[in-house]
């Protein structure tokens, strides 16, 4: 400023370092939250991720990688490969001696995550994921089978009396696609097949 000795205002002796791992870093078993949004009173902190916070949920590796997450109620359904599980959202659960849980208030915005009972996921076709109010049905590629997740857990319901043609249809299909006919209350399945498994399928038929 062309001074000497001049009164300012400072920040003090500000300490500063590298970090050396920088870098990008896909978990694909983990979840992470932002900020939050509030319309009411002018809050976006949608872009803001504070590393100071706990913002991260990881969850199993051996579950694979997570596919889809749906909110049901007040918790949040993550969809991995090998595995359906229950995220509880702003509350968390203790067990007892019996390995019952009891729900307890939190400060933590993704709780305990409580793997529904059942070996079955969603495979990697995310797009077979439909939903009729808390229902929700997908499909399995590598079990071979298409499933429905309600209110009693998980139901194979590919078992009654299809058990054999989608364990064979679903393994050579390219492409699953789920959807929902509110009107007929029937879940539809959209199964896409390249030339090989075509003909494959074609000289196997399948009597059921």
């Amino acid at each position: 400023r062309d001074d000497f000795n001049a009164p300012t205002i400072d920040n003090g002796i500000k300490a500063s370092t590298t970090f050396l791992d920088y870098g990008e870093e896909i978990k694909s078993s983990g979840l992470i939250y932002s900020g939050l949004y509030n319309s009411n009173s002018g809050v976006n902190n949608l872009n803001e991720f504070n590393m100071g916070e706990q913002i991260t949920k990881d969850l199993n590796p051996s579950y694979g990688s997570i596919q889809r997450m749906k909110t049901r109620d007040t918790d949040l359904v993550v969809l991995a490969e090998d595995k359906i599980l229950k995220v509880l959202s702003n509350k968390d659960a203790l067990f007892n001696a019996q390995g019952n849980p009891q729900i307890t208030a939190t400060d933590k915005v993704l709780g305990t995550a409580m793997p529904f009972v059942g070996d079955f996921g969603i495979s990697k076709n995310p797009e077979s994921l439909a939903w009729d109010q808390f229902r929700m049905y997908f499909t399995d590629k590598q079990r071979g089978a298409v499933l429905r997740l309600s209110q009693d857990g998980l139901t194979p319901i590919s078992s009654v009396g299809m058990k054999s043609f989608f364990n064979t249809r679903l393994r050579n299909c390219d492409e699953i696609v789920g959807s929902f006919d509110s009107v007929n209350g029937e879940y539809n399945l959209t199964l896409f097949y390249d030339a090989m498994s075509a003909v494959w399928l074609e000289n196997n038929t399948i009597v059921t």
